[in-house]
């Protein structure tokens, strides 16, 4: 173990590795985000927005629950072995969006989508943290979060380029299939286990190990709690985003190409503003960034359905992106810090649990409203939820 060093700089070469396959789980994610809501009027004639919003709800569940069990399950059986399994779940993905004969067929798709991202994307993360140690963990975040967000934001423009171009199906899903293979090749063939920096940094650690971890991190504790409760509630707002903002582009009479556009701005902001909002959780109050974060969310989501113009939703996209970046990589950052490195990987699951819960939350609850009332009022619900996140940051955490 001796010659295990930890840190951004030592490690440089599986950092770089781990960033571009979180790239591909991202662009995994990107593949629905354009067009799925739209294909699942046009294909399957589906007009109540919770039966649309079903694909989000079940992969919300089924990704929260598999995080839950990658975090535990990391020390006993290896990150690199749970990453591989993910991408070998993941494989069936975009065959099953392409050949879809009912809408049973997408349920499938996200239920295996779910798990490969459970698998994947906590894998990568876990690892990222456990090569760079005590330092730069925001910014080590930053550069995951970027990757993963921007390879979301850049899939979904994609497809919504091929959709406009060559129809909804099959060509804009190919893209899963490069995806997928290139994400397996590159976790089987070029990425290292981390449990050996998992060792040397919990062998020089004073933070005590947790006696009731799940409880502590769900709420008891005052700053996991204040974490995991922002990131279910900005989860939620990203599954309302994701299933209703394309429709209610295109009740405003916005092209596919527009809407792929607009939709893609969003996850493009967030995850390029990682990279420096990354590093400011280093620097600066994780509480202050938490706050503001979600604060900005708020407003934006509050705007939306009075805007208008492409340049309003524009404007918009931008400022939710803004918010959202603040508060993803300080999430992670903030965790690490208050756990001890055994406990890292299953803390860190168990918010992931919730946090991605806030997807099927987020998805059932702005159907429900958008089916009852309109869109608009769905998105004030969320804009109101978000909001109250806020305060609760301000207010119960105790971390500067």
């Amino acid at each position: 173990m001796h010659s295990i060093q930890l840190g951004l700089k030592e490690n440089w070469k599986q950092f770089t590795l781990l960033v571009i396959v979180n790239a591909f789980v991202g662009g995994m994610v990107g593949l629905e985000r354009s067009i799925l809501p739209l294909l699942a009027e046009q294909a399957f004639q589906m007009a109540a927005k919770t039966a649309i919003l079903s694909f989000i709800i079940v992969f919300g569940v089924v990704k929260a629950l598999t995080n839950y069990f990658t975090g535990s399950l990391a020390n006993k059986f290896g990150r690199k072995r749970l990453l591989i399994a993910g991408w070998i779940i993941g494989l069936p993905v975009p065959f099953l969006l392409i050949y879809a004969t009912s809408w049973n067929w997408i349920i499938a798709a996200n239920v295996l989508l779910g798990i490969n991202q459970g698998l994947t994307w906590s894998s990568t993360v876990v690892m990222k943290i456990d090569l760079v140690g005590e330092k730069k963990r925001g910014f080590a975040m930053g550069l995951n979060e970027f990757a993963g967000y921007l390879a979301v934001a850049a899939v979904a423009f994609l497809t919504g380029w091929l959709a406009g171009r060559f129809g909804i199906r099959p060509v804009p899903f190919y893209t899963g299939i490069v995806l997928a293979v290139a994400g397996l090749l590159t976790s089987i063939f070029l990425i290292k286990d981390t449990v050996h920096h998992v060792a040397k940094e919990a062998a020089d650690s004073n933070i005590p190990i947790r006696k009731k971890l799940f409880r502590e991190t769900t709420w008891a504790d005052p700053n996991l709690g204040a974490v995991t409760q922002a990131g279910l509630i900005n989860n939620l707002n990203d599954g309302m985003a994701w299933g209703l903002f394309p429709l209610l582009l295109a009740s405003k009479g916005f092209s596919i190409g527009q809407i792929g556009f607009i939709t893609a701005i969003y996850p493009a902001v967030w995850g390029i503003a990682q990279l420096f909002t990354g590093h400011m959780a280093d620097l600066y109050s994780k509480k202050k960034l938490l706050f503001i974060g979600m604060l900005l969310q708020a407003i934006a989501l509050l705007l939306f359905p009075v805007a208008a113009t492409l340049l309003h939703y524009f404007s918009l996209s931008i400022l939710l992106g803004l918010g959202t970046a603040m508060v993803y990589p300080t999430f992670l950052a903030t965790i690490a810090d208050c756990t001890h490195p055994k406990d890292r990987a299953a803390s860190i699951g168990i918010f992931r649990l919730w946090r991605d819960l806030g997807y099927a939350i987020g998805a059932l609850l702005t159907g429900l409203l958008a089916d009852l009332f309109d869109l608009d009022i769905a998105i004030y619900a969320v804009a109101l939820l978000t909001f109250l996140s806020a305060m609760i940051i301000r207010f119960r955490m105790t971390i500067q």
